[in-house]
């Protein structure tokens, strides 16, 4: 017979007591992955196309189907982007190699299309749904199964960017960073505790003693593969490095006050962070340097500095334990070695200590210039330069976020008595992913787990408060069935219900409120944008790339040899992914922030070349200028089409003009009878992206449209074009045209002829596009002494040719040329248009 008191009978009971709140994660869990796919009609349209969400997913998708063609190559150099340059990943690989496996597995070594775009598009919901388990885990060892479960309630449906990157088709690694970055934690938090509890010292590491090493060395082993997990998901992982060092220097410097050794945490560290320097170390690329931005030797300096970091604080202890030195001399000496050890890295590598100097300020800063605009990265707490709480709210609900608050504070006031380390380390965790929000918005997604754990915390202190604890347990003793369930409430106190319906109208029914809000739809193109990029797929001649192939990337200071085929798509950054994966295309700017151009530092730099630029020239001439300024060679233009939508035109014009650092006189103020209204002056009218999209490129010499889509309903350019005849006196159609407009750079036709000397000479045209909608197209001159005239047109009156582009958007019938009483007709050919032949009238 077995005694109670005998290991398996042990194992047994804790099993059985630990299988409900196994059942309850495994169940919450499986609600928040139906949170996560309710929106499945706006991800799997019914013609069969997969829509995935915003920006990012879209390049995974690409990056995972290259991976799966050449598997298990994968590509590191990328010329399909930002052209003429190619752009180098700087995605993990892990997100995609997770992906990969997973759909070699179930479609038996080869899948098809469908099977990738499916596992693609689940992947974050079941990621995020697993986020529920390391949560509930922090949370119980925090403050008991009631703060665990609880914890996992409120992040299984945490909205704002937690929610709204885990949902069905947002395949971006941000979900694969909040899990193994909650993994890490778990995982580090169970390694100190463990250690902790076994006493453990360095001697029974050098003695061997396994009883005591045996489980706080398995915890801090998965902790660094959860940490390389984390790193391998996304190069900047630097930041959780960061926070296990802060807290290790805070929980040294309160254990040395307290008189006691951090051997568990010395030892938990060190095997920590040797583990995640050997996992990266195959993931380096030499030629990347010390980047913090690409898989280089930075990734593993650092976690080779950790782990000397902790054997350093741990010897600086013994130290001073041996010499009966005073316990306040233990923080100077640490900061002193500190800032030796950062005069050190400056003499043995000045690009190091850059990044390290820097880092705060990439992580913690706010943006200024052009990257203030991009909406992720600006802070959570302004939004156009005034404090806000809206955008914290609509994150963490204000119940949440001031939880989250309270539940700092309260592990702060514990810091004065002695603090379990595990609450110093959730309270070290919690403030520094609080300070990067400050900096940059899209940090929500992890604060979001801390509003969670922490407003679970505060819960369960309140229901300790009620005695919420021997509630539980007369309900063990004496519910044994459910008929017993009545006998029950007479136990149940006023307070204890109180309590229950606090948490649940003040903390789950805001979060859940919210979510289910979020999960009504999903980002990512809108129906013109998809159809645009197939059409630019479908009608486009071939740029003579390998789609799918990996390439090399060339050598140092070196362009990518593209064939002569090749050519680039001018648009705003924000759409170059989905102009790669959709449209197969080359984009010249993409959401990278690579090929935007413009400047920097100051109003006195030069305006580089890229897309702001570009939009922002006051004339064909300087646009084309920029243009041809993109590439390199001097014979070849960076683009050959450009893209514009109503966005880029209207709310998103101010982007453009923000990344030249040169944003006045592009909007003035106007009375309106109710008061005054910022309103498109002639700066903005003068400006390319105008003259494309409000005007429809009307007069452009070598620009023509070739496609748009069809039109939404929108206030902005109706408003616009109305402001533009009031300008200038003009009557052009006050209506919404193509949402998405495709142009094609041309050399254009010379069409010559003879009239009067010094005479006004006109042509014009009806153009037609493939929606439908006409429009005129025209130009003016003068002709010289002798009579001579010439204009350059884009527009061919013949119809496309075989291997270019096949416009559906052409004239509707012949140039009409006209001066004095006199007006002639006159036909233009394909041929003429794109090698700038001379036409003869």
């Amino acid at each position: 017979m077995i005694s109670q008191d005998h290991p398996a009978s042990m194992f047994k009971s804790k099993i059985k007591s630990s299988l409900p709140y196994a059942l309850a994660v495994a169940i919450i869990g499986f609600v928040s992955l139906w949170i996560r796919t309710r929106p499945s009609d706006s991800v799997f349209l019914s013609n069969g196309f997969v829509r995935f969400g915003g920006n990012d997913p879209w390049y995974h998708m690409r990056t995972l189907n290259v991976l799966l063609e050449n598997y298990p190559n994968r590509v590191f150099f990328n010329p399909m982007t930002n052209y003429p340059n190619g752009s180098y990943i700087h995605f993990g690989p892990l997100f995609d190699q997770m992906m990969a496996i997973t759909a070699l597995a179930l479609g038996m070594g080869s899948p098809g299309q469908d099977l990738v775009n499916t596992i693609g598009a689940y992947f974050p919901a079941v990621l995020g749904a697993l986020t529920v388990i390391p949560v509930y885990y922090i949370g119980k060892y925090l403050g008991g199964h009631k703060t665990g479960i609880l914890a996992a309630i409120l992040i299984a449906f945490a909205p704002g960017q937690f929610l709204s990157r885990s949902l069905l088709g947002f395949t971006d690694h941000h979900v694969a960073e909040s899990l193994f970055s909650t993994l890490f934690i778990m995982f580090f938090m169970l390694a100190i505790i463990t250690a902790k509890k076994k006493n453990l010292h360095f001697e029974d590491v050098l003695n061997k003693n396994l009883t005591v090493v045996k489980e706080p060395l398995i915890y801090s082993v998965i902790a660094g593969v959860m940490y390389s997990a984390y790193q391998l998901s996304w190069p900047g992982a630097s930041l959780f490095l960061l926070v296990a060092l802060v807290y290790a220097i805070i929980q040294y410097v309160l254990d040395n006050f307290h008189g006691e050794l951090s051997d568990y945490l010395g030892f938990t560290g060190i095997i920590t962070f040797l583990v995640s320097a050997i996992l990266v170390l195959p993931f380096v690329h030499p030629d990347m340097g010390f980047s913090l931005y690409y898989y280089s030797w930075f990734h593993v300096a650092t976690a080779i500095g950790a782990v000397a970091g902790f054997g350093v604080l741990s010897f600086i202890q013994r130290e001073f334990k041996n010499r009966n030195l005073k316990t306040y001399y233990y923080p100077l000496a640490v900061l002193g070695i500190g800032i030796l050890g950062l005069l050190a890295t400056r003499i043995a590598s000045p690009s190091i200590y850059s990044l390290i100097i820097n880092a705060p300020h990439t992580v913690f800063g706010v943006q200024t210039g052009g990257p203030a605009t991009i909406a992720e990265v600006s802070s959570i707490f302004y939004e156009g330069g005034a404090f806000t709480l809206s955008r914290v709210f609509g994150n963490f609900t204000a119940s949440g976020f001031f939880a989250s608050l309270l539940g700092m504070f309260i592990l702060t006031a514990n810091l004065f008595r002695k603090p379990k380390p595990e609450k110093v380390l959730v309270l070290v965790w919690s403030v520094l992913i609080f300070l990067t929000i400050y900096g940059q918005n899209r940090f929500a997604y992890y604060y979001s787990i801390n509003v969670s754990i922490l407003s679970a915390y505060v819960g369960g202190l309140l229901l300790e408060k009620v005695k919420w604890s021997q509630l539980n347990e007369k309900f063990k003793t004496t519910v044994k069935s459910p008929a017993d369930f009545q006998g029950f409430l007479k136990f149940v106190k006023i307070e204890q219900v109180l309590a229950v319906l606090a948490i649940v109208v003040v903390l789950i029914y805001p979060v859940y409120g919210t979510a289910m809000e979020t999960t009504t739809g999903t980002g990512g193109p809108d129906g013109t944008w998809i159809e645009a990029c197939l059409w630019l797929q479908s009608y486009t001649p071939d740029p003579g790339m390998d789609y799918n192939a990996v390439y090399e990337a060339p050598e140092d200071g070196e362009l990518f040899d593209y064939p002569d085929s090749a050519y680039g798509v001018m648009s705003w950054w924000d759409y170059g992914h989905w102009i790669e994966t959709i449209g197969h295309r080359m984009p010249n700017a993409n959401p990278f922030q690579a090929g935007i151009g413009g400047r920097r530092g100051s109003i006195d730099e030069e305006n580089q070349p890229g897309s702001s630029t570009f939009f922002t020239a006051q004339s064909e001439e300087e646009a084309t200028a920029v243009l041809e300024a993109v590439h390199p060679d001097p014979d070849k233009a960076g683009a050959r089409y450009i893209i514009s939508d109503v966005e880029m035109a209207t709310g998103k014009f101010y982007a453009m003009t923000a990344w030249t650092l040169d944003t006045e006189g592009y909007y003035q103020p106007y009375w309106t009878g109710s008061g005054y209204q910022y309103l498109p002056s002639t700066r903005y009218f003068d400006s390319m992206e105008s003259r494309l999209h409000i005007l429809d490129g009307n007069g452009l010499k070598q620009y023509r449209l070739v496609h748009e889509t069809w039109a939404y309903q929108t206030q902005g350019e109706v408003l616009y074009k109305q402001v533009y005849n009031l300008l200038y006196g003009e009557s052009i159609p006050e209506v919404d045209t193509g949402f998405v407009k495709i142009f094609e750079y041309v050399k254009g036709a010379k069409v010559t002829g003879t009239a009067s000397p010094n005479e006004t000479v006109n042509i014009k045209t009806t153009i037609l596009t493939g929606q439908g909608r006409t429009f005129d197209y025209s130009q003016s001159t003068t002709s010289d002494s002798e009579g001579r005239y010439e204009f350059t047109v884009p527009y061919s009156t013949e119809g496309p040719i075989s291997g270019e582009t096949r416009f559906d958007t052409a004239p509707a019938g012949p140039y009409v040329i006209s001066y004095g009483n006199t007006t002639r007709e006159v036909r233009v050919n394909e041929e003429a248009v794109l090698k700038g032949e001379e036409v003869k009238v």
